[in-house]
């Protein structure tokens, strides 16, 4: 059976590690910070914690029901696996939330670990995921990546598809999914499409080199 004085470790342990890497979360202008991060670590730590009094309950009347203590923990994983996609968010060509959707997994693993009383381990991961969120991040913003904006391009007859996609590779810029909408009254052609970036490159640059072809009458882009 598990002491008091135990049971208030775990659970202000599972408050400690879930509220600070909530907090790295927060600061960001992440949807889901300090609170959420805290509640689902405690939360988890005070599941495992049932967990393991129905097993010694179990243990100690063999007459009283025969739990499995991982089940509670697999259907509290379960749950938070629907919490995390609820704070991914689909931007246009890009997909946001998937950090802190990874992170609020992490602390309600953080806190089974706790309420299990596997101290070390729990230690480890939490120090492995501050590693994460706060070192990899300025590593990760040094690194050439990728990046995607969308398009809307609408130009008088006369300008070509390909005009327009020379424009753009000449910043590196490689068009994908392009939709074609044309005016049969006056004759505009719009062009919707979502462009690939390789390199690190201005976006107001590409805007002012498409605004400034000839035959263009509108230009929107979006990032991402």
């Amino acid at each position: 059976m598990i002491s008091e004085g135990e049971l208030i470790t775990r659970l202000l342990l599972g408050a400690l590690f879930g509220g600070i890497i909530g907090f790295e979360r927060q600061v960001h202008g992440r949807p889901a910070g300090f609170r959420t991060h805290m509640l689902v670590c405690l939360s988890l730590v005070l599941l495992m914690i049932v967990s393991e009094n129905y097993q010694y309950l179990a243990l100690q009347n063999p007459s009283y029901i025969r739990l499995d203590p991982g089940r509670i923990a697999a259907g509290a994983m379960t749950g938070v696996g629907f919490l995390g996609a609820g704070v991914i968010l689909k931007t246009g060509a890009t997909v946001q939330g998937l950090t802190t959707a990874a992170s609020i997994w992490m602390v309600a693993a953080v806190g089974l670990a706790l309420g299990a009383g596997l101290y070390m381990a729990s230690a480890w991961a939490f120090g492995l995921t501050l590693f994460s969120l706060f070192v990899l991040r300025v590593v990760e913003g040094r690194m050439s990546k990728m990046s995607f904006m969308s398009l809307t391009i609408v130009a008088a007859d006369g300008l070509t598809e390909k005009a327009i996609c020379e424009a753009l590779e000449g910043y590196g810029a490689a068009p994908h999914h392009i939709e074609y909408e044309k005016n049969t009254g006056t004759g505009e052609l719009t062009y919707r499409m979502t462009v690939a970036l390789r390199h690190r490159v201005s976006h107001k640059e590409i805007f002012d080199a498409l605004a400034g072809l000839d035959g263009i009458e509108r230009v929107s882009l979006k990032r991402g």
